[in-house]
């Protein structure tokens, strides 16, 4: 029995469901051999007005009990994501004649039907109800665009692997739409779409984007493995593209090559859409990507740089967690449970090269990616959370809360800080190979040797820590299992070491760069985190409020409405002066906030001023940041 095989029984086997008197009935154990034939699934996504999916399915079966399961658990979401609920309509017949079906009381993702005698097909026809507003982790549809994520489109046969159940899929579009995707199309007829065959796994990893205006760019012309950039808009201005923006994704890809040495697809979809609605919207697979930006994305690319780190962290996916990938982020389906150990690495690393690969490609300016590695080590540095809870324990967050969900006290309970803070482990882990080698060597040597073996392999590479912490030995010699250890397990890293090792301090000032602006503008919010400790949107409520900050101290929380500063209307620029003569010796900040429908008003006795974090160069020591941030 293989490594793979061992896992999934033992896995499986904990899984109990149900039989219809109730008593629990052991799933089927997902096995390593290839299912009855393959799957026909038909998808039909033009009904915009009421935001359905209408799913036409046909199975080989043998007689007896068959187990169907809703697929649960998303790669890249890192959680079970997919909700049953969005299941309506479920029928399911042979040869004409409705079967009664059930769904297990103790899975609520697994259905059980009794298939009779001399039955070899099986008809399944449900909906998929998608939601009114666009989250970003589910299928939705708009008038102009839709995202089609299949794992709400399918029902698998329980007992194999994902991979050696077959897929026959069709996909029916709005009239007029245009499509881009991973999978490849066999025919197209009118507005149906029928892609080549695919297994269950490489099908829900490859998502559809849809719509009406639509723009496709070859990023690495004459390629044989292809790069193609796919652009949709909800307006069709914001497809508007110039020669330099698309040659910085063409470099991109250029510069992802000569970091990782090697490609691990046959070929690559950067899916992008351009709407204010979907701005949350990323997630990574094997061969695409789904990214999501403001429409003006590339109508203000002079004034605005934020989101530009998005599509390189995506892509770098192939490489660091699509190809290599943990082994405790594997399952056999999409119903057993996953764990997320090393998202240090798969999301940390991938957060690290999405801002590096983002200046060396010119999709950022070098200056304004060392910015944004300021804001990033203030924020670890202020985190009082960080006092008991340490980094590893934060990759459970999306199994606790939810993928994206809000949390109530962000910056005392943390949240998926294994992106961000996950970033600067690798410059930390980065700077010190560089210094240890007299910059001979880097983390470059890692990426290439870790992600970059096999090229062409498409089939994912497991890893382990050991895996790791090996191949940063080969890099460099360092006691590298206790370095890890001691940030993800113990005191936790040192931002200020950290940056100081790569040449620059973190300091501060009261003027808000460009950079600064632009986020704030995209994020539709002012910051305070420095000074009083929260943000106020550009409607006055209240948000991110810092534990144990000012504004804590003097009774504030999420949710409030900002009304007035010093009894004076509220606007962002008022409170920026109140906060700065109240350095100067001014009387105390007072705040009339909303409640509900109470009023109460709050004092503030802060006279630290206004504070935005930089970086400034230490004399004497190389600039080993900036190294790190050239192209290649």
């Amino acid at each position: 029995m293989t490594f793979k095989n061992f896992l999934a029984a033992l896995i499986s086997i904990t899984f109990a469901t149900g039989t219809a008197d109730g008593h629990a009935q052991v799933l089927p154990v997902a096995r390593d051999v290839p299912y009855l034939g393959p799957i026909t699934l038909h998808v039909d996504a033009t009904d915009v007005d009421h935001k359905l999916l209408v799913i036409h399915e046909t199975l080989p079966v043998r007689s007896g009990r068959l187990t169907l399961l809703y697929p649960e658990w998303i790669p890249g979401n890192h959680a079970p994501t997919n909700e049953v609920k969005r299941l309506a309509g479920l029928r399911i017949s042979a040869g004409g004649k409705a079967l009664g079906w059930q769904r297990d009381p103790a899975n609520l993702h697994a259905f059980q039907v009794e298939v009779p005698e001399g039955v070899q097909m099986l008809d399944i026809e449900f909906q998929q109800l998608l939601p009114r507003q666009a989250t970003g982790d589910d299928a939705f549809l708009k008038r102009d665009f839709a995202s089609m994520q299949w794992q709400g489109a399918v029902l698998a046969p329980a007992g194999f692997y994902a991979s050696r159940i077959d897929i026959d899929a069709s996909l029916r579009l709005p009239k007029g739409w245009r499509h881009a995707s991973a999978l490849r199309p066999a025919t197209a007829t009118g507005d149906d779409v029928r892609f080549e065959r695919v297994s269950l796994e490489t099908l829900i990893d490859s998502p559809v984007f849809a719509g009406r205006h639509f723009k496709r760019i070859d990023l690495d012309p004459g390629a044989t493995r292809p790069v193609h950039f796919d652009l949709f808009a909800t307006d069709a201005r914001s497809l508007e593209t110039t020669e330099p923006q698309i040659e910085a994704y063409r470099n991109l890809v250029r510069q992802a090559d000569r970091l990782f040495g090697a490609r691990h697809f046959a070929h690559y979809d950067l899916m992008l859409v351009l709407d204010d609605d979907f701005t949350n919207l990323a997630l990574e697979h094997h061969q695409s990507s789904e990214n999501g930006a403001k429409a003006r994305h590339f109508i203000d690319w002079a004034t605005n740089a934020v989101g530009r780190t998005l599509v390189p962290h995506e892509y770098a996916h192939s490489w660091n967690g699509k190809f290599r990938r943990p082994r405790d982020l594997w399952a056999p389906d999409f119903n057993v449970p996953t764990r997320n150990s090393l998202l240090w690495v798969y999301e940390g690393q991938a957060q690290y090269w999405g801002e590096v690969l983002a200046a060396r490609a010119g999709l950022i300016d070098v200056a304004e990616v060392r910015e944004r590695f300021a804001r990033v080590a203030a924020w670890a540095a202020a985190n009082p959370g960080r006092a008991w809870r340490n980094l590893a324990d934060t990759a459970h967050d999306a199994i606790m809360a939810g993928r994206r969900a809000p949390v109530e006290w962000q910056s005392w309970q943390r949240f998926e800080d294994y992106y961000d803070e996950g970033s600067l482990l690798w410059l930390d882990v980065d700077t010190r190979i560089r210094e240890a080698s007299n910059s001979g060597r880097s983390l470059d040597d890692f990426a290439r040797g870790f992600f970059g073996m096999e090229d062409g392999r498409v089939a994912p590479l497991l890893y382990d820590l050991d895996d790791v912490v090996a191949q940063l030995g080969r890099v460099q010699r360092l006691i590298w299992t206790s370095f890890v250890r001691a940030r993800l397990e113990g005191a936790g890293l040192d931002p200020h070491d950290i940056l100081e090792r790569s040449g620059w301090r973190l300091a501060w000032t009261d003027q808000l760069s460009a950079l600064g602006k632009s986020i704030e503008a995209y994020r539709e919010s002012n910051g305070f985190f420095y000074s009083l400790g929260f943000a106020v949107d550009k409607k006055g409520r209240i948000g991110g409020v810092v534990w144990n900050s000012p504004a804590f101290n003097a009774g504030m929380a999420d949710g409030l409405t900002l009304v007035a500063v010093n009894l004076r209307e509220y606007r962002p620029e008022l409170l920026n002066e109140a906060i700065t003569a109240a350095k100067d010796g001014a009387a105390p900040i007072e705040l009339l906030l909303k409640d509900g429908a109470d009023f109460r008003l709050v004092r503030i006795d802060y006279r630290g001023g206004i504070r935005y974090p930089k970086l400034e160069r230490i004399d004497g020591k190389p600039d080993l940041l900036t190294q790190i941030l050239l192209a290649r």
